[in-house]
């Protein structure tokens, strides 16, 4: 059932594409998987509910992104052994990964809970939804070593080049979601609580068939439970290119839950319409996100094979590909937000403000492209230290400060806020292409042409 993939070798388009296809599949039920939960309460409860969906759950993937993107310091290992042909490695780098990843899976699984109140409060949680939003964090922090094994399996197999297995992994999960969320939220009427239940015992469902599943396929090497230890030495470079990763994602996702907060100020209108944009940008940013992903396993390979001007040659491809979609994007977020939103929102005025907020996202789109392949190329190459100066320019030298102005720029409107999406992530491509001529400078003619 599974394909793995040698990019060191061979065509390049065709292999990254068909790398990309299953992740971009992955994505886009991970998408669907988190949309249900505000389609359902959307169209079954209150603009209260979906207010506490959309903040709660904005929290919970910013937790969710640190930890898949700490996953991601074990997938380049494992792809640049791969490429180095030392893939009998691999066992020792998962064991040592999953001891770590539980250890902080049991930390956030404890604290969440507790500080679910501080959380709603720091996000400025409309009244209304104040308790609703504090129940869906609890419930959903308390699922967290849930979460950290899910995306654990989805980064152990991206690195040792197969994106078939994490594809049936959420699957399963997204389909667990959809019936739980219709039996909870529609028939039983749980609202928010009744989302945040799904959504656990779905990725718990997911995790136990996933681990069934694994346990009949052929890995690139030998893996048994005396390999489950800490071991320092690959704990340290899991982390050395982890947790710039992780501490960017973290800081963006910070960000984004600032400019919410200062959105949560405005009402549970604005609230609610900024949460459902959100939602709908998880779709549109599918194809960057996917080629960012299936760029960093290319480019690991191939650094791990010395073969650099040939990871240039994915990357220049990635980009021309990503960008078509792009402008496709662009259009329908644009011209057709207002009927992205109905597919989320009953009220017209939460769909009104959907509409207005996406219009900046579609302008983000022309320029995604971009980015997300230069981050995928640059975390490929090791250089994760950089992918988070970057990202925390981007964040908090130009998002949040450009945010905070617009609103306070009368009139107030969310597409003005939501300029300050696009407007940070034109720098960050100014900055990641000042990079890239400063590496190629450093380049042996042998590495590139």
């Amino acid at each position: 059932m599974e394909k793995r993939f040698d990019f060191t070798t061979g065509k390049i388009v065709l292999p990254l594409l068909q790398f990309a296809g299953p992740v971009l599949m992955a994505l886009f039920l991970q998408a669907m998987y988190g949309a249900v939960d505000l389609l359902i309460v959307g169209k079954f409860a209150s603009p209260a509910d979906v207010s506490a969906v959309s903040t709660g759950s904005q929290i919970m993937m910013t937790i969710t992104g640190l930890i898949s993107s700490l996953c991601m310091g074990m997938t380049i290992i494992l792809g640049q052994k791969i490429g180095e042909k030392k893939a009998e490695e691999g066992g020792r780098i998962i064991g040592s990964g999953l001891v770590m990843f539980s250890l902080i899976g049991i930390i956030f699984t404890v604290l969440l809970p507790i500080l679910a109140p501080q959380l709603a409060q720091v996000m400025n949680a409309p009244k209304e939804a104040y308790g609703l939003t504090t129940n869906y964090i609890r419930i959903c922090g308390g699922g967290t070593l849930v979460i950290i094994g899910y995306n654990l399996i989805g980064g152990v197999f991206r690195g040792i080049g197969d994106s078939n297995t994490p594809l049936i992994t959420v699957l399963i999960a997204c389909i667990c979601n959809i019936a739980g969320d219709l039996l909870l939220v529609a028939v039983f009427h749980m609202g928010t609580s009744g989302a945040a239940i799904a959504t656990v015992s779905a990725q718990l469902i997911s995790v136990v068939i996933s681990l069934a599943l694994i346990a009949r396929i052929k890995l690139p090497f030998a893996f048994d439970r005396n390999m489950i230890r800490w071991d320092g030495g690959i704990i340290k470079q899991i982390l050395t290119l982890g947790t710039p990763i992780a501490t960017q994602d973290l800081l963006v996702g910070m960000s984004f839950l600032i400019i919410l907060a200062i959105v949560n100020t405005l009402g549970v209108v604005a609230s609610a319409g900024v949460g459902v944009a959100e939602r709908v940008c998880t779709f549109i940013m599918l194809v960057p996100i996917s080629f960012m992903q299936s760029m960093s396993a290319f480019v690991a390979q191939n650094k791990g094979a010395g073969k650099i001007d040939r990871a240039m040659k994915g990357f220049q491809s990635a980009v021309g590909i990503s960008f078509l979609f792009g402008i496709v994007m662009f259009y329908i977020a644009f011209f057709h937000g207002d009927l992205l939103a109905i597919i989320f929102a009953k009220d017209q005025a939460v769909i009104q403000a959907t509409a207005e907020y996406l219009k900046a996202y579609a302008i983000d789109c022309l320029f995604t492209c971009f980015l997300f392949c230069f981050m995928g190329f640059f975390n490929g190459m090791g250089k994760t230290s950089f992918v988070m100066v970057q990202g925390l320019i981007g964040a908090f030298a130009i998002r949040v400060p450009v945010a905070f102005l617009m609103s306070r720029w009368e009139p107030v409107t969310l597409f003005h806020i939501g300029l300050s999406i696009p407007c940070s992530t034109i720098v960050q491509i100014m900055i990641c292409s000042a990079y890239l001529i400063y590496m190629k400078r450093k380049w042996s003619p042998e590495q590139v042409s």
